[in-house]
């Protein structure tokens, strides 16, 4: 049961404020000692709910990232990064908000965006290629 109640607080914290909690913060938030937490983090890692940095603080939450990527996602003045385009689009179908997603090409770097509005795509620029099949994004889930 705590292991599902900080993942809530993890994507709550993410959708709040577009960053991932550290293990201290949620320790304060759940009044308990940052080892519970840093345990509860890694079960839930190990259950494919989060990636983990070496430290023990979180990577990615999907589809969060907790790290500035090549993958912006606006909403309004908000701002979140995914992990690739799909979590970048996961985040926007997440919070079932109007929003754009801001990249660019990883061939030639030119800016490259797509604009949902309505749950439509309105605007885009460039293409989305998926290189590995899903069965397969978990084998290296950083680099995939």
């Amino acid at each position: 049961m705590f292991d599902k109640q900080v993942r809530h607080y993890i994507y709550e914290h993410f959708v709040k404020t577009g960053q991932s909690p550290t293990l201290q913060h949620c320790a304060q938030a759940f009044s308990c000692p940052i080892t519970d937490v840093r345990a509860a983090y890694q079960r839930l890692a190990d259950g494919r709910a989060l990636v983990l940095q070496s430290n023990g603080e979180i990577l990615m939450a999907e589809p969060f990232s907790a790290v500035p990527t090549a993958f912006s996602v606006e909403v309004g003045s908000y701002v979140w990064w995914g992990n690739c385009i799909w979590d970048a689009l996961g985040i926007l179908a997440m919070l079932q908000e109007d929003g754009r997603v801001v990249t660019a090409c990883g061939c030639c770097n030119d800016a490259m965006h797509v604009e949902i509005r309505n749950s439509q795509l309105v605007d885009a620029s460039g293409c989305v290629h998926i290189a590995l099949p899903p069965k397969d994004w978990w084998k290296n889930v950083v680099f995939a």
